[in-house]
């Protein structure tokens, strides 16, 4: 599977990628958003082994630039029921360019046309104003919110979001 849309072209994630996924997570981990997620692997082993589970799912997607070919993110699905739940992660020299929204709109578009996925679901942190302001530009509406704490030291409101097509 390849998808080309103006700038970008996606296809499924291959365990040959972890090093690009690799350098994925060092970048998360190292900004302010690192705070709503679970840490990220950045030794060879565990990112190996990683972008291994993630690939055998047949669910995550590279990003890449058409100009450079160089891979710049990753977009996922989480299959829960008949909902797949929306997840994505960006380089932080590609923020703000709109490819988050161009590939994830593609993406969505691609499961609705081709596997009739009708419903999809996202969460993320009330504070993270970008990626909030990217579900509802792709349609997503926030139904619920929840205090998310993952240590009991620290703890966030957590949005919930759906889609329905």
């Amino acid at each position: 599977m390849r998808l080309e849309t103006s700038r970008l072209f996606i296809r499924r994630l291959n365990e040959s990628d972890w090093q690009e996924m690799q350098k994925l997570f060092i970048d998360f981990n190292n900004s302010k958003y690192a705070i709503y997620d679970m840490p990220l692997p950045t030794e060879n082993e565990e990112s190996k082994a990683l972008t291994k589970r993630f690939a055998d799912s047949n669910l995550f997607f590279s990003v890449f630039l058409k100009e450079s070919n160089n891979m710049i993110g990753y977009v996922c699905f989480h299959k829960n029921g008949d909902k797949y739940d929306l997840g994505y992660c960006f380089h932080s020299a590609y923020h703000s360019n709109g490819y988050a929204y161009e590939s994830t709109d593609a993406l969505v578009k691609y499961f609705a046309n081709n596997y009739g996925v009708t419903s999809f679901t996202a969460g993320t942190a009330i504070d993270n104003t970008p990626s909030c302001k990217l579900l509802e530009k792709l349609g997503f509406a926030c139904v619920s919110t929840e205090t998310i704490s993952f240590d009991n030291t620290f703890s966030f409101q957590g949005g919930n979001f759906e889609l329905q097509i």
